[in-house]
């Protein structure tokens, strides 16, 4: 049995003190302004929450969509966006664009996507392989940060005969990065088995310059008490363990703070959180059908292990409107008490998947040429 530690010192993100030391992972589609508001509202405002991935070409070019995800709510504090790029010169356009118009407080950068159509253009996952790549963008962005703190998100490699993690950690250390976070996964795994804690640890023990944190598999404030028993990793990033659970932040405090509570709320209460996620998903968007439809891929995540048949589900998958979406889940047993076995996996599970890279790509881990800007796509992961 792991014995877990007390509350563990403060973590440190540049000038930015995060406690307790919870990240909400970037996920496209789904950490936009509405997502990030509930979950700040359960944790009373503690923790980093990360905006969706921001491509930095898309940025740069000031793309209508793009240039709203980057608005933040005047109460977030601090401002965190991700950013995505294959180019380093893109990059730092991006980041000094950052700085110069105050955009956000920290920079996060993407490098740990799986998804076939970008790593097949070197991009994602597949990019810190290419050593020098690596380098010369983290250079680039730390260079035009100035007093913003640069982080980086990754995997452990494209599969177990190329692990990436170590080297790409020592590169980060080198270049001024100011902490690490390491899913536990490789791109061949994408988002099934079970995540390597051990990586993890490994991790912390070859950087100990700087804050590692760790990624994967943290379904609830239990596992994420765990894997910093267990890894000695100063922080933990959640991202599918929230989907459906934005409450999982308010326990995420509640463990770190000693005091243990966790909120399992009757299907009633969960319904309520519905409604007003889709509220402010309709504010976000200026039309309240489009948030409700926006609102439609969250129904099966708040809704794991309640009792509710396969008609109701599939009604309230098609809703278009607050009161629409409203009046079919009072048609529920909202008295339904927290089901047992409703926390775990949610979101994508795949594993086992060919990873698609450039021709040649693994060759040379130093001839950066098969790199190309259409791996600038508008997708996420990690």
């Amino acid at each position: 049995m792991t014995t877990l530690a007390p509350a563990p010192q403060q973590l440190r993100i540049g000038p930015h003190t995060v406690q307790p030391p919870v990240v909400l992972a970037p996920m496209a589609g789904i950490t936009n302004a509405p997502f990030r508001t509930l979950c700040r509202e359960f944790s009373g405002g503690r923790g980093l929450f990360v905006s969706e991935m921001i491509t930095t070409r898309a940025l740069v070019e000031r793309n209508e969509k793009t240039m709203q995800l980057v608005h933040f709510d005047a109460s977030e504090t601090p401002r965190s966006i991700q950013l995505y790029g294959v180019d380093p010169v893109t990059v730092g356009k991006a980041v000094r664009m950052i700085v110069d118009e105050d955009l956000a407080d920290h920079i996060d950068l993407n490098f740990g996507c799986p998804v076939p159509k970008v790593t097949r253009k070197g991009g994602g996952s597949a990019l810190p392989y290419k050593r020098p790549l690596l380098r010369a963008i983290l250079r680039e962005a730390v260079g035009n940060a100035g007093e913003l703190p640069v982080t980086i998100k990754m995997r452990k490699g494209i599969d177990d005969d190329h692990l990436t993690y170590l080297d790409a950690g020592r590169i980060a250390v080198e270049e001024g990065v100011a902490a690490v976070a390491l899913h536990g996964r490789t791109t061949a795994q994408h988002y099934g088995g079970t995540a390597d804690w051990e990586a993890i640890a490994r991790l912390k023990e070859h950087v100990p310059e700087i804050p590692v944190l760790g990624n994967g598999d943290i379904w609830s404030s239990e596992d994420a008490r765990r894997m910093m028993a267990e890894t000695g990793c100063d922080g933990v990033v959640v991202g599918r363990g929230c989907l459906g659970r934005p409450w999982l932040f308010g326990d995420l405090v509640g463990a770190f703070d000693g005091t243990n509570t966790k909120r399992e709320p009757v299907l009633r209460e969960v319904a309520e959180v519905m409604v007003r996620h889709a509220t402010l998903l309709g504010e976000w968007i200026g039309d309240e059908a489009r948030g409700v439809i926006d609102f439609r891929k969250h129904v099966a995540w708040y809704l794991k292990g309640f009792a509710v048949g396969s008609e109701m589900r599939k009604k309230l998958a098609i809703t278009s409107s607050l009161q629409e979406l409203a009046d079919q889940l009072n048609e529920l047993d909202l008295d339904q008490p927290w089901p047992d076995g409703a926390d775990g996996p949610r979101g994508r599970t795949s594993g086992n998947n060919r990873v698609v890279l450039p021709d040649g790509w693994l060759k040379d881990p130093y001839d950066c040429s098969g790199v190309s800007a259409d791996a600038e796509l508008d997708t996420s992961g990690g």
